[in-house]
């Protein structure tokens, strides 16, 4: 019987073989040759560097611009009081990070008045809770709620140890939708629009370390559009032809008064005749603004802080508050320092960089010159 030698022979696969008309061309994924270094700095607080006795008063200070901040009832001064703050200038909008030990904040009527400060703050807690009184009605958050309070109404509270995300957000960037509603003042909300804005921050936080200042106007305004949507619908569910009427209102408003920054006669009988309505409802229309006068005021100042940093503009700074409405130049400079935090006299007429000298110098950038700026990006 004959053997088949080809029992011994190894077995061979077929080999498959490529075939292409064009060589491949591999496809880099897009995004990876950006600026891999950030250019946001943020401006970071803490205490733990100080001596014990030393901690609370330094965060006392610092938050002075938002709260009167005090120790609970059983817990002193040499205590100690470790604090991590970082806050980030998302172009028009702050993002701060905190953690801290336990306390109670203060926002007086008398505070509210004479502050320039009447931005919207909007916050979620990652650890602990706390309790925010305004009028009589509390609101409580904890981890997985979004509370809304607005800095342009007195309010109190006290605060467990806590570490929370909050953005602050001026006003007026809701001013062609009529604002947000006046019912926000001191809410918490929940439910899945709470858990996607939530979310979205939470990414934000994530990637703050590469963000670059061309990504803050996309940011930004996909910040702007999830927070009206998550709390408008939650917070004026019985209130949509009083939206409507007051976005009509505001954004006439609006116009008006950016169409008359510099006539003397601008006032809020002026305004209120304008639109047609009582000073009642003119004053309902501004109440998260401050008020009338106080809302046209910041509106001048901001148009005169464009002009003194506009290279192409000659005028002097006296020239510019005669141009906004101001009788003299000392009335002009003080006004626009209790405003800015800063003097006219700061601002430099630079084509290629037009910040004012605290910008230009990391040390001299504060919480409160950051809240104060919201408004000029």
């Amino acid at each position: 019987m004959m053997s088949d030698d080809r029992e011994d022979e190894p077995h061979l696969e077929p080999v498959s073989i490529e075939r292409r008309r064009w060589p491949r061309v591999s496809q880099d994924p897009l995004g990876d040759d950006e600026v891999k270094n950030t250019l946001l700095n943020p401006l970071r607080f803490e205490t733990e560097s100080l001596a014990p006795h030393k901690q609370f008063l330094a965060w006392q200070e610092h938050m002075a611009v938002l709260s009167d901040t005090r120790l609970p009832d059983n817990v002193g001064p040499e205590d100690g009081f470790v604090v991590r703050q970082a806050v980030w200038n998302l172009g028009g909008m702050l993002l701060l990070q905190q953690t801290a030990p336990a306390f109670r904040y203060e926002r007086s009527p008398d505070q509210v008045r004479f502050s320039p400060i009447d931005h919207w703050q909007i916050t979620f807690l990652r650890v602990g809770r706390t309790w925010t009184g305004i009028d009589g009605r509390v609101a409580q958050n904890e981890p997985g709620m979004i509370e809304v309070r607005s800095l342009g109404h007195p309010f109190s509270g006290r605060a467990l140890a806590t570490d929370s995300v909050s953005l602050i957000v001026p006003v007026d960037l809701y001013a062609d939708r009529g604002g947000l509603t006046t019912a926000s003042k001191n809410v918490v909300l929940g439910g899945y629009r709470a858990k996607l804005l939530i979310d979205f921050l939470s990414s934000i936080e994530g990637n703050l370390n590469r963000l670059t200042h061309d990504d803050l106007p996309g940011v930004k305004d996909r910040l702007r559009e999830m927070i009206f949507d998550t709390i408008t619908p939650l917070v004026d569910r019985e209130g949509s032809n009083d939206q409507i009427s007051q976005i009509g209102l505001m954004t006439r408003a609006r116009r008006f008064i950016l169409s008359n920054l510099a006539s003397p006669d601008l006032t809020p009988d002026a305004l209120g005749r304008e639109l047609a309505i009582s000073r009642t409802r003119l004053y309902e229309l501004f109440e998260t603004s401050g008020g009338v006068a106080n809302y046209i005021r910041r509106r001048r100042l901001s148009a005169a802080h464009a002009m003194l940093a506009d290279p192409s503009d000659p005028r002097k700074i006296a020239q510019v508050g005669l141009a906004i409405g101001f009788d003299s130049a000392a009335n002009f400079s003080r006004a626009f320092t209790q405003q800015f935090g800063y003097s006219p006299s700061n601002i430099h007429k630079r084509g290629d960089d037009t910040r004012p000298d605290w910008q230009t110098d990391n040390t001299k950038v504060t919480f409160e010159s950051l809240l104060r700026t919201l408004l000029l990006f």
